[in-house]
């Protein structure tokens, strides 16, 4: 018997395109490009490159310019990469003559972060969400994927629905769509049947932007082990936990984060997710306060909590990793005005404690900072529900 070695597949490479268009301009695109860089990291892939092109409106054919196409396709030949990810959501026909061109795998943002929820799914619940997402999102685009899938199993952007069986008609995905739907359905009505067996304990629940640390703190106020990682969506499924401070019990649920142009597909298929959010008395919003761009992160999860109509709930602000914040102070003879990346963290909360009327905090969940004051402000928002659900419960004050 010879020896055997167990080998390790090398993990696939990538470009990233973005278009700098009316509605956005170099610096957005370079943030939206870093994410998806992370969200690449995420996936398994190795970024190599990022390519981005200045257009007045996006070709129809291929989203970008021949010529800027003719320098991605020579790079991608000259360093053999296996993957050309764009930044923005691509048609059926951008797809196919983009594949025709590169002859190497396409993919878009929405293509994947679906790819990455659908190897972070492990609840039949979340699985059979992304299952719905999919399919909805290769509908328009079988011709395509099938001859893909045909040819190459694995890999990124082909986990899921087409590994196990390739379908090329259309009413089976249809009908196979009208059956997730339906099971969705049926898991939504056990979940509210589960939240409302919880009785009228104070549901709190932890919101923010993805990768803001809403699990390591969820992890430190209920003493559990919910998965937390520095990775994009680390977490698919609501975590509901009891948790007790001070004898004054109440429910704490972590969910998904939020991102930048989550597929409207993902989005409507994580009903149940946000149903928790919608039930709860409270929300604790976390924010990375390190992150150079986490204002922008505040406003996109308070837009996404607008559209699902939760605006109306008691909020706390918690500005998470201040061990992690750094600034670049001015010269003392610096005279031009101050910018966000000249404040000392003690500027930031100034500011901020002035321009919001929200209960707020800063701590770090990994350095345990504050963390104390943090239990204090959640145990005095939940006491204050609790003293009117419960009136003559004054023993547990």
């Amino acid at each position: 018997m010879g020896d055997y070695y167990l080998t390790t597949p090398e993990p696939e490479t990538a470009v990233l395109v973005g278009v700098i268009g009316r509605d956005n301009d170099e610096q957005d695109v370079k943030e939206y490009l870093d994410e998806l860089s992370f969200l690449v990291e995420t996936a398994g892939a190795i970024p190599k490159a990022v390519f981005t092109q200045k257009v007045d409106k996006p070709n129809a054919a291929t989203m970008i310019g021949s010529g800027k196409l003719n320098e991605i396709r020579n790079y991608v030949e000259e360093k053999e990469i296996d993957l050309v990810i764009f930044d923005d959501e691509l048609s059926p026909t951008q797809l196919r003559n983009l594949e025709r061109e590169f002859k190497k795998r396409i993919l878009d943002r929405t293509n994947l972060i679906l790819d990455i929820f659908a190897k972070r799914a492990k609840t039949a619940n979340a699985k059979t969400q992304v299952e719905l997402a999919q399919y909805q999102y290769l509908l328009p685009r079988l011709t395509r994927m099938w001859t893909h899938l045909e040819r190459q199993r694995g890999g990124i952007g082909l986990r899921g629905p087409g590994e196990t069986e390739i379908e090329t008609d259309r009413r089976v995905i249809r009908d196979k769509i009208t059956r997730l739907k339906e099971q969705l359905k049926k898991i939504d009505k056990q979940k509210a049947a589960q939240r409302k067996n919880r009785g009228k304990m104070v549901r709190v629940s932890l919101v923010g932007y993805t990768n803001v640390g809403k699990s390591t703190m969820m992890n430190l106020i209920s003493k559990s082990e919910v998965f937390a990682e520095n990775k994009l969506f680390a977490t698919l499924d609501t975590t509901v936990r009891k948790v007790v401070i001070e004898n004054l019990p109440f429910l704490l649920a972590d969910t998904v984060g939020f991102i930048r142009k989550l597929p409207h597909d993902l989005v409507d298929s994580f009903k149940s997710t946000l149903d928790e959010v919608r039930e709860s008395d409270i929300l604790i919003h976390i924010v990375d306060i390190s992150h150079a761009n986490f204002e922008d992160q505040i406003l996109i999860v308070d837009q996404t909590l607008n559209e699902i109509g939760v605006n109306d709930k008691k909020n706390i602000l918690v500005f998470n990793k201040i061990d992690a914040y750094s600034y670049i102070k001015k010269d003392d003879d610096d005279l031009t005005p101050v910018k966000k990346e000249n404040m000392s963290l003690q500027d930031l909360k100034n500011t901020w404690m002035a321009k919001t009327d929200l209960e707020t905090v800063f701590v770090s969940a990994k350095q345990r900072t504050n963390i104390s004051e943090f239990k204090k402000l959640v145990y005095k928002s939940v006491k204050e529900i609790h003293s009117v659900r419960y009136p003559y419960n004054d023993y547990l004050y």
